[in-house]
């Protein structure tokens, strides 16, 4: 998953766009069975950093390690189910980033050359990219940073930019000579393509987006910066320069792989799913970062010779709220998670993200609406229909489940709905498409619902025990069905349910897959899974 800047608050265009679709593709990974390695960090470089210091007369370090920790509060509230999050402060990160340069210069894909760079003249510094602001040249945007266009997403040279100004002053900056090392991405242009163009099970919107960049040629890029905050330059003379965050911010993907590895005690752990032909690598990203995904870092993998190139890149577009503004850090607009995780328990706020992941055009976060999805789908849904047959079972047969063996066709019917879901939800699953599945999954709750209501098992336990017994017991496996299905979206609720059903282990060793809740099991006391919500402001709101 990306790597989200250690300077600022995570928001819900972070969990929304990148972190919630990750952590279902690798919970329901793991119910399969599958072996999964699911890494990422907190970007520690950078001028999105440095500029937060400077604001604040600190050190980078000091932004890094405040903003590290909330980041890493807001993913473990949220269950993020890493296997490493990390940082680009590491040692490791600095070694693994460095034999990557080295690498790269040896094989020629790096080289130096003497450009001119904008120069702060009162100031009296190089200006890194993001310390200089202008008019955007692809879309006139007049805001656009020295990197990239937050308007239309163009990726940019600071000097593409019209009328630029230092972030720093105020003043306009002047050109000045440097010498840089530049990543020789014109070289990459048709291995690039070609890779490329095999890709038919991207996203339409990232396979365009990348064509489109590559029709327009690729440039080499300097991949250096006169400034001190960063990995240093391994090559004597370059005291005074680090290597560019992009840079090293992708390596990040194989130096938290690399650390995973030592913190088992087995080096070469991380190999297999970097090098074993077999492995799928995906890289769950927004779609302002599609470019160094789908061109800059494959580019540096094909110069490295020995990696996986991404098999998949599910870029999701913006989640928006009220304003109709994207979620942005640099413009310090957006929900904060922080303070949502607060009034709200962390699956409630995963299940309503999930109905509007931004999978293929724009969404919009609204908080009315997260309390209506909880209160009308999660709760009307799925929440009563678990809690109404836990308490039947439990009020009618002292918590026993019933013994049910000969099954009528409507609950035959409704057992082969429950099975092949897996095989339906998991294909939404498995192509990235989680709204998708999340739907689907909830028509298997609607039909028991349904088959639940025509049955009426809290009549018939008065004139026929055996009928409401087969009627719970279906259920049941049903529910529990459900249950597992639910797991990569639900994990903390569906866990409780899992001990309310008196399942051994835990889900993930149950996999994936339909287990009957078997007959004589003894369920616990029953608990409703969810709490209704009122509007904000509304002092009954719990």
């Amino acid at each position: 998953m990306a790597w989200p800047y250690a300077n600022y608050l995570l928001h819900v265009g972070h969990i929304g766009g990148t972190f919630l679709p990750g952590d279902i593709f690798a919970r329901y990974h793991r119910l399969r069975g599958d072996d999964v390695l699911m890494v990422s960090g907190s970007d520690s470089h950078g001028t999105p950093i440095t500029m937060t210091a400077d604001k604040e007369g600190v050190e980078p370090q000091v932004i890094v390690e405040r903003y590290h920790a909330r980041i890493l509060e807001v993913l473990e509230r949220m269950g993020a189910s890493f296997d490493l999050y990390t940082t680009t402060l590491t040692e490791n990160h600095y070694k693994t980033t460095q034999e990557v340069f080295l690498r790269l210069l040896e094989g020629g894909l790096l080289y130096p050359r003497t450009d001119e760079y904008l120069y702060d003249p009162v100031d009296e510094r190089f200006l890194p990219d993001r310390y200089v602001e202008g008019t955007c040249p692809v879309c006139g945007y007049e805001e656009a940073r020295g990197d990239q266009c937050d308007n239309c997403g163009a990726i940019l040279d600071a000097t593409d930019l019209i009328n630029p100004r230092s972030k720093l002053t105020g003043a306009t900056p002047v050109l000045k000579p440097s010498e840089h090392y530049f990543l020789r991405l014109s070289a990459l242009q048709e291995p690039l393509r070609e890779w490329v163009s095999k890709q038919a099970h991207w996203r339409r919107a990232v396979l365009n987006s990348t064509l489109g960049s590559l029709d327009e040629g690729l440039k080499d890029r300097a991949i250096t910066r006169d400034m001190a905050w960063g990995v240093p330059v391994p090559v004597e003379g370059n005291e005074g320069k680090r290597i560019y965050v992009w840079f090293d911010a992708v390596i990040g993907y194989l130096s938290a792989s690399r650390e995973w590895a030592a913190g088992r005690g087995d080096a070469d752990a991380w190999k297999p799913y970097w090098q074993n032909a077999e492995t799928r690598s995906y890289y769950f990203i927004g779609k302002d970062n599609i470019t160094f995904h789908t061109i800059i870092w494959p580019g540096m993998i094909m110069g490295l010779r020995d990696l996986n190139l991404p098999y998949d890149v599910p870029a999701n577009q913006y989640v928006n709220f009220a304003s109709g503004q994207k979620q942005s850090k640099s413009k310090g607009t957006g929900t904060w998670m922080l303070d949502l995780l607060d009034r709200y328990d962390a699956d409630v706020v995963r299940f309503y993200l999930t109905t509007i992941l931004p999978e293929t055009s724009d969404s919009e976060f609204r908080e009315d609406e997260l309390i209506r999805t909880n209160n009308d789908v999660l709760i009307a849904t799925w929440g009563n229909l678990a809690n109404r047959v836990l308490s039947m079972v439990q009020r009618n047969f002292d918590g026993i489940v019933p013994d049910s063996t000969a099954l009528s066709p409507e609950s035959t019917a409704l057992i082969a709905a429950a099975s092949q879901a897996f095989e339906t939800v998991g294909t939404e699953y498995a192509a990235c498409r989680f709204r998708n599945g999340l739907q689907e999954t909830l028509k298997l709750a609607q039909a028991a619902n349904k088959y639940l209501d025509e049955r009426a098992p809290w009549k018939a336990v008065k004139q026929d025990r055996g009928h409401a017994g087969e009627t719970l017991a279906t259920t049941l496996t049903v529910i529990n069905a459900l249950k597992t299905l639910l797991h990569p979206v639900l994990p903390f609720s569906t866990e409780r349910l899992h001990e309310l059903l008196a399942q051994p282990g835990s889900i993930a060793a149950q996999g994936w897959g339909l287990t009957p809740v078997a007959g004589g099991t003894k369920l616990p006391t029953p608990a409703p899974l969810y709490t209704k919500l009122d509007p904000p402001g509304d002092e009954a709101n719990a």
